[in-house]
């Protein structure tokens, strides 16, 4: 929606302010009209420049993490790990499924960014009894200690990013398949 007080996307300028009447007088003479002594600068959310996929972490980071979300065609990929919390893009295929799976020492945010799916909780593996339909936008909050799976109901592959606190897996991961990451699960436990 555009809005009449605030017509740039975003407060950055090439050029600071025009003090000198006489030259931008000058620069208006030059230009044909209509010419921005102040033009905007800055990415916006049309940018096409993609995100380089891979572990930011520890260092401080900044991304749009709808795009790079969206971007992701990796299973799993860590996006920015730290001592205390660590950041996945997953992208789930039609049909597929994370995988029944507990945490016993760490909570778990997931949000959907593309598709739709179903998501599953219990105390216990064989008692799934919360079961709630997920969509684009959708944030899931998994306690500790909960016994979960995300399964993609749709057509196209569900775009997610994972938060974790603590950390759940290695520095650097990367999981192109469910199968590679399964694998290396079972690695880990080992």
């Amino acid at each position: 929606m555009h809005n009449i007080y605030n017509p740039f996307l975003c407060p950055w300028w090439i050029n600071p302010q025009m003090y000198n009447l006489n030259n931008m007088y000058n620069i208006q003479k030059a230009h044909s009209y209509p010419y921005w002594v102040n033009m905007p600068t800055c990415k916006s959310k049309f940018s096409k420049q993609p995100t380089k996929l891979k572990d930011y972490g520890p260092d401080p980071f900044v991304v749009d993490i709808e795009k790079a979300t969206k971007q992701n065609n990796n299973y799993r990929i860590a996006l920015w790990t730290g001592e205390n919390l660590q950041v996945t893009l997953m992208s789930i295929d039609a049909g597929e499924d994370i995988g029944l799976e507990i945490h016993p020492e760490l909570d778990q945010f997931i949000r959907i960014e593309e598709g739709q799916g179903i998501v599953r909780m219990g105390d216990t593996k064989d008692k799934l009894d919360y079961q709630k339909k997920v969509y684009d936008d959708f944030a899931i909050m998994i306690p500790a200690g909960k016994w979960h799976n995300l399964i993609n109901t749709g057509n196209e592959p569900l775009k997610l990013y994972s938060i974790y606190a603590p950390p759940e897996h290695p520095r650097n991961t990367v999981h192109k398949t469910k199968a590679i990451a399964q694998a290396a699960e079972e690695n880990y436990a080992d």
